[in-house]
């Protein structure tokens, strides 16, 4: 569906956040024959309503939305309203069309765009693709889930997009080149049914729509799986031997070398995937990467790391503290363990329950000679390490709360040594979000000097 569609139509935005403020300044110049804005309730990412806003829009707060929905054409939908919302439901029963900001993007602009998505890694990955193609003298515009709402993109030669899992859900045209980084549980909350193969079939939906390529990570066995389920797409594995791939601190295309690892300035195995993701998707999208090599390596050396991803904080105590903020999964907690393998170590985990699968971490800490200490916190920390159990050398500890387990890894840990908060869990429910349990952390660590 694309904009000019909706002229004419009676239309209706859910949500008050940057994407349905984008969505409606967008329709309005299509002449829809009526729009309004809902809302069921009120979220920390709302805006004050008034003004122009809502001259363009009147907005239906709470058990208002029930009229405001009635005889709808169509419902553009923020990204954090869910496929289990009882009014999708019912709107879809209905026979409402249901679409989000970026599908009516898309629809217009597919053909020029490199989409990213997965379950972690996308941020990385899609401004890694951005930053190399400027670099390779390409220039782009960033977006989607990652700064500007697509519908408020300025026009451009290439688009890059982070797409999340709801934003793909929508997606009736793929991106000319389709970029996935990862794939396992979360969000299940979201889906109809809190299946994972609903959340499988709502993220891969980015790929199933005429895409030119889609570029993955092969090393990723759940992704590989799901693609390989879905004949006919044109896929282009990476962290292969036969494509952009690590060996022995360089970065080789096939055969042959191109650049040392340590040009890209992230460490762990998790983000030399997401390197060579990226410089695959750059390949699909008509940059020869071996040609241009010495571009794309005075790229990487010039990327700036997004925050709270592996991010040192400095402490003059010879203990390196590392603010990995972003880890809602087990999953990830797993890849920033891998990254500082061999040293002391002292891991902060907890946070809003969600009631997910820990099992990942305890398998991986089971099936190798890992030692560390496993600091708990509230809400979800001692529910972790119930899972872990008692495994040879893991040490457990539960704190009161993130102060209390920065203050208890000082007496742990010793010079050289690493304490990384990698929680595994969302920061709801003790922070607003993952940047201000970020903000706590550091704060701690420059209490307890």
């Amino acid at each position: 569906m694309q904009l000019s569609e909706l002229a004419g139509r009676r239309v209706a935005v859910w949500g008050t956040g940057r994407e349905a403020i984008a969505a409606i300044e967008a329709i309005v110049p299509h002449g829809p024959a009526s729009l309004v804005a809902v809302q069921d309730k009120t979220t920390f990412l709302a805006t004050k309503w008034e003004g122009r806003l809502a001259e363009l829009a009147p907005l239906h707060e709470g058990e208002a939305i029930g009229p405001a929905l009635e005889g709808i054409d169509v419902l553009v939908r923020s990204p954090i309203v869910g496929e289990s919302n009882p009014w999708i439901q019912e709107l879809r029963r209905r026979g409402v069309s249901i679409t989000g900001g970026t599908a009516l993007w898309m629809a217009d602009h597919a053909k020029h765009t490199i989409g990213v998505t997965g379950s972690k890694g996308k941020s990385t990955t899609t401004t890694l693709i951005a930053h190399l193609l400027a670099a390779a003298g390409r220039p782009n515009q960033l977006g989607g889930n990652i700064g500007v709402a697509v519908l408020a993109l300025p026009p451009a030669e290439t688009y890059v997009l982070e797409l999340s899992m709801y934003q793909c859900a929508d997606l009736q045209d793929s991106p000319r080149v389709t970029v996935i980084t990862s794939l396992f549980e979360e969000h299940l909350d979201w889906t109809r049914d809190g299946l994972p193969s609903q959340y499988y079939a709502h993220k891969l939906n980015i790929a199933e729509h005429g895409p030119e390529a889609v570029v993955y990570n092969a090393t990723d066995p759940t992704l590989s799986a799901e693609l390989a389920a879905r004949p006919g797409l044109p896929l282009v594995p990476a962290a292969t031997e036969a494509s952009f791939h690590v060996v022995d601190g360089w970065v080789l295309y096939g055969g042959e070398r191109l650049f040392p690892r340590d040009a890209f300035p992230l460490r762990g195995t998790h983000n030399a995937g997401n390197l060579c993701v990226a410089l695959a998707a750059l390949q699909s999208y008509g940059v020869d990467v071996a040609a241009e090599r010495a571009a794309v390596e005075a790229g990487l050396r010039s990327y700036t790391p997004l925050p709270h991803r592996l991010t040192p904080v400095p402490d003059p105590s010879g203990v390196e503290f590392v603010n990995d903020s972003l880890s809602t999964a087990p999953q990830t907690t797993v890849h920033a363990i891998e990254a500082y393998a061999g040293r002391p170590l002292a891991v902060i985990v907890g946070g809003q329950n969600r009631g997910i699968d820990y099992t990942p971490l305890r398998d991986y800490l089971r099936g190798r000679a890992v030692e560390l200490t496993l600091i708990a916190v509230p809400d979800s920390g001692e529910h972790i390490l119930d899972v872990v159990g008692d495994l040879p050398g893991i040490t457990r500890v539960v704190a009161d709360d993130l102060p209390d387990a920065v203050r208890r890894s000082r007496a742990l840990i010793p010079p050289g040594g690493v304490v990384l908060l990698s929680p595994a869990a969302p920061s709801y429910g003790r922070y607003d979000n993952y940047e201000a349990r970020a903000k706590a952390f550091i704060e701690a660590i420059e209490a307890t000097r």
